[in-house]
């Protein structure tokens, strides 16, 4: 009787070595991307030409709300820490030194693209309604644009000659873009 040939087990064990091989530099180079990805947390809304001088704190944004996509945060004054704007785990934020509702000026208002904060924006759609409310007034401004940019595209937030409320979040694969909602006061 002829030997029993053990090539077949030193192939198996090649071949799942090879496939061993190749998922672990899968998994690694997911998780290396994932270092790279850019959120909020690792890479805050880098301001350029504002001023943290703002008039009235009445004047500031408290509540924001999109009853067609069951969006109603309170919003909360982000400062300005080292030329970014603070982002806030469980509310949504008002960049310091952007507009004010019901003056001239772009007020940006931004979140975690999270359940519970600014996911839901994935569905709003040009024409929808968005309330903004202060300590003293309600203002309701319409959707005009929506659109995604890369995070190094900060004209979308930069200071206008008219009455603009922008909404910022993070989009895209590994949030590597951001989603940008453009509204004016109706």
């Amino acid at each position: 009787m002829p030997k029993k040939s053990n090539i077949f087990s030193v192939k198996t064990v090649i071949g799942y070595l090879i496939v061993f091989t190749g998922l672990l530099f899968v998994i690694l180079g997911v998780a290396k991307e994932a270092e790279r990805a850019y959120t909020f947390k690792n890479e805050p809304v880098e301001i350029q030409g504002f001023s943290e001088v703002v008039g009235d704190e009445k004047e500031i944004p408290t509540k924001i709300t999109i009853s067609e996509i069951y969006v109603e945060l309170p919003v909360r004054k982000a400062e300005i820490i080292d030329g970014y704007w603070e982002v806030f785990e469980n509310s949504a934020g008002w960049g310091s030194g952007s507009g004010v509702p019901g003056e001239v000026g772009n007020q940006v208002i931004f979140a975690h693209a999270r359940d519970g904060l600014f996911l839901p924006l994935l569905y709003v759609e040009k024409g929808m309604e968005i309330t903004v409310s202060t300590e003293t007034e309600t203002y309701v401004y319409e959707i005009m644009e929506i659109k995604e940019v890369y995070p190094n595209q900060i004209e979308v937030i930069q200071p206008t000659n008219t009455e603009i409320l922008t909404l910022y979040t993070c989009s895209g694969f590994a949030d590597k873009k951001r989603l940008i909602v453009t509204a004016k006061r109706i």
